[in-house]
């Protein structure tokens, strides 16, 4: 049933639609896309069952000879009914792992939701393969399961792992930690940015295990994605200070972003706007056909990634689209606290889901595009609406100035190609 929720304190005064029913979202094993590709040095062995496997086979384009670094341990049908030790297996199948890929330096256990169903204690499983293979592999575990979740937790889960196994530390220094997987072409850009302005700055998830960076009271962290809620948990336990701040999406964003460090960091208004001034101008020239494409186009936004509130920021106010609803899986007001203050004000924000009755409210406005997941994007093609995947928001390249042009082009594209089939 759904119900009014009071409007958020900090933000503008938007209502939020609180709705609990039947969800369509992917589950967490798809964060194992983007994680493996990012930590160089990492396996991931899901405990799953064949639907895990062809899954994330299919999701990672993998063609038959490459070697990724993630597989399946698959259940079967006896170890689901307590026949075989699924314990045994496990540490046999890591083994064999490890024995093949000796570059390996950190090997994460993933449940799934056949082995979070029959209760398989993957943390204690974890910690006893690392007394075993350490110290040269570390051993972790999270959930990736899609009970209760949607697919943007995966990453969350596997981030919270590794800081907890890692704890606080003395020596962590007053580096600026930037929190969230990122492409290697953005932490780049990223860096330089930060270089420039006099921010040291060391980003996590590292790029290999043994360059992890020390966090405890002397740290202070932005988040570089806003479905981190775990994340940010275990990096406040560990004595950190989370810096509130837009995410770093489109021009507005990523200045605001970079302005939250540069005022922790004292540095001189006159220096950051020489480093930051040029890149933007950049942004919003990348932004100006877009814009003149998207302007006055209305978007209805289904709960799927937890990066629509941002998306939706910046395309209302740097491509001038409208929102029609603006639907998350889950409203982190601590970490969307800003983003919700550059909201227009009226736009209608939903919390969860209740996809019938969602379908109802999108079908009845008539949206020019929507945002979903894959499960609703092809039946309402079929109706005749224009979609755009919101998985896609995650795999491509978008924070950061030189990707802002870029990120409007995914919602452009969409729309060129209902012209097109017009035609």
């Amino acid at each position: 049933m759904s119900a009014p929720n009071p409007a958020i304190a900090g933000g503008a005064a938007l209502p939020v639609l609180k709705e609990r029913g039947q969800r369509e979202v992917f589950c967490g094993l798809t964060g194992i896309v983007w994680l493996h590709r990012k930590m160089q040095d990492a396996f991931f062995l899901v405990i799953g069952s064949r639907t895990c496997a062809h899954l994330l086979q299919s999701a990672a384009g993998v063609m038959i000879f490459a070697e990724p670094r993630f597989a399946t341990a698959i259940l079967e049908e006896k170890d689901l009914a307590g026949l075989a030790d699924a314990n045994e297996e496990i540490d046999r199948v890591v083994a064999r792992v490890l024995r093949r890929r000796p570059e390996v330096r950190q090997l994460f256990l993933v449940g799934s939701c056949p082995s979070e169903v029959i209760k398989l204690d993957l943390s204690r499983a974890a910690a006893r393969l690392s007394q075993q293979h350490g110290p040269d592999v570390q051993v972790l575990a999270y959930s990736g399961s899609g009970i209760e979740t949607t697919f943007t937790q995966g990453e969350d889960a596997c981030l919270a792992s590794m800081l907890r196994a890692q704890g606080p530390s003395e020596d962590a220094g007053d580096d600026l930690l930037v929190v969230g997987t990122l492409p290697d072409v953005v932490e780049d850009q990223l860096q330089r940015l930060f270089d420039q302005l006099g921010v040291p700055v060391r980003f996590f998830p590292p790029r290999r295990a043994r360059s992890a960076p020390p966090v405890g009271r002397g740290t202070r962290y932005l988040l570089a994605q806003p479905f981190l809620a775990e994340t940010g948990l275990a990096l406040n336990d560990l004595g950190a200070r989370h810096l509130p701040a837009p995410f770093p999406l489109g021009a507005e964003g990523t200045r605001a972003w970079l302005q939250a460090a540069a005022t922790e960091y004292g540095v001189d208004p006159a220096r950051f706007e020489e480093v930051v001034a040029p890149a933007e101008a950049r942004a919003r020239r990348a932004l100006a056909p877009m814009r003149e494409r998207l302007a006055g186009k209305r978007i209805f936004f289904f709960p799927d990634s937890q990066l629509e509130i941002p998306i939706a920021r910046f395309l209302a106010r740097e491509v001038g689209m409208e929102l029609v609803e603006v639907g998350t899986p889950y409203l982190q007001r601590d970490h969307l606290g800003p983003e919700l203050a550059l909201l227009p004000d009226g736009v209608q924000l939903s919390e969860g889901q209740d996809v019938e009755r969602q379908l109802d409210r999108c079908r009845a406005a008539a949206p020019d595009m929507v945002v979903c997941g894959l499960g609703l994007a092809n039946p309402l093609e079929v109706e005749g609406m224009t979609t755009k995947w919101s998985i896609e928001l995650v795999f491509t390249p978008v924070q950061g100035f030189e990707q802002a042009g870029d990120l409007a082009e995914l919602f452009a594209r969409p729309l060129v190609r209902r012209e097109r089939l017009k035609v």
